[in-house]
């Protein structure tokens, strides 16, 4: 459940579900919305999973499980995940080290199931991970006065500057932690992150205080993703290998051993993977540009041959056009394609990342050797 659903019924929200937990789609006019985010700031409470691990063996035994370095000092985090023998993404996770203990933020659903998987691995380490998605509330900050938005009611310390790092303060008289985070919706962004029984007085410090934020949900924070050129979790990460997706932010090529690091490093040092991640946009000419969007799994074509799947699209707010990221043959060397949208054929221009240059650029836009 939201841990605000009261407060923002007041402001007219309409409610759905991702991975078990209630969230906010929208609070109508989601193209409005979108722009008021891309135009000055906006204000989202995030459905993130949270993990717990402590004991003095806490950070070598996660490093040693992700793809990414752990970080050893305390105000530090990384963005990694955890794959299958094959390669395969099995899961995201931003992990940061907060002195005693890491906390691990998931994708809404997957805590339960990956602490489990954890705890039976481990042996003789002094490890304990446990589940607390119900002890924290957790709210993004993005647009490009996100930065301004945060100093304007943070006390007690500055904003961060390096992604993936965070400092501890007060808003109100509510302690708090503010993490720089990786801009996926291509603006500044921050994460802040409270105890639970504050969540209501923090929102309300964040909706009204100082610089005032434009309240969002899901739809649009999904709609400013796929502007900003970022694969999500949900519709081209999971069961993807990396390197497909151009992902290094997420990867360490250095460290040790952990599960699918032998694919992934035979991937890398081939050159390239057998595909990539790539943006179009579709021409309407005139048509209603939201009968043109194409589903997920529609079949990408180079005059008669089938090179790719489009993973996710929609209408961007801003160019007012339809736009779609696509997973096609890496050798593609056209920027004329076409795209399966209710049976026809439409013309698709291959469009270079992000689609919307906004104030941050995301650290998931796709990167190949």
């Amino acid at each position: 459940m939201s841990l605000i659903s009261s407060v923002h019924e007041d402001h007219g929200a309409t409610f759905g579900e991702r991975g078990g937990r209630t969230i906010v789609e929208d609070f109508g006019r989601p193209a409005r919305t979108h722009r008021a985010v891309r135009n000055g700031v906006g204000l989202l409470e995030l459905a993130s999973d949270v993990i717990v691990v402590t004991g003095d063996d806490r950070r070598e035994y996660v490093d040693n499980v992700v793809s990414n370095r752990v970080p050893e000092t305390d105000g530090r985090g990384c963005y990694a995940l955890v794959l299958d023998p094959q390669g395969g993404i099995e899961i995201e996770l931003y992990v940061y080290n907060a002195g005693e203990r890491l906390l691990l933020f998931t994708p809404p659903g997957t805590a339960a199931d990956l602490a489990a998987d954890w705890s039976e691995k481990v042996f003789i380490q002094d490890v304990e991970i446990d589940v607390a998605t119900d002890e924290f509330a957790i709210f993004g900050i993005h647009g490009p006065k996100a930065t301004e938005k945060v100093a304007s009611v943070l006390n007690g310390a500055a904003s961060p500057d390096e992604r993936f790092s965070f400092v501890r303060g007060t808003m109100g008289d509510e302690g708090v932690t503010v993490i720089r985070t990786d801009a996926l919706t291509g603006e500044e962004s921050y994460e802040v992150v409270c105890a639970a029984a504050d969540a209501e007085a923090v929102y309300d410090t964040l909706l009204n205080q100082g610089m005032n934020a434009a309240p969002f949900g899901y739809r649009t924070w999904d709609s400013l993703c796929l502007e900003a050129g970022t694969p999500l979790f949900e519709t081209e990460l999971e069961g993807t290998i990396p390197n497909v997706l151009g992902l290094r932010t997420a990867l360490d090529f250095e460290k040790g051993c952990y599960v699918g690091q032998e694919v992934v490093s035979r991937v890398e040092n081939q050159g390239q993977p057998s595909r990539r991640l790539v943006g179009l946009t579709l021409e309407h000419g005139g048509e209603a540009v939201t009968e043109l969007v194409p589903e997920a799994g529609a079949a990408v074509f180079d005059g008669d041959a089938s090179i790719g799947e489009i993973t996710r699209a929609g209408v961007s707010p801003i160019l007012e056009s339809p736009i779609a990221l696509a997973l096609v043959e890496f050798g593609l060397e056209a920027d004329a394609v076409t795209v399966r949208v209710d049976g026809e054929e439409v013309p698709a221009v291959r469009t270079e990342l992000p689609f919307v240059d906004g104030s941050d650029d995301s650290a998931r836009l796709p990167v190949y050797p």
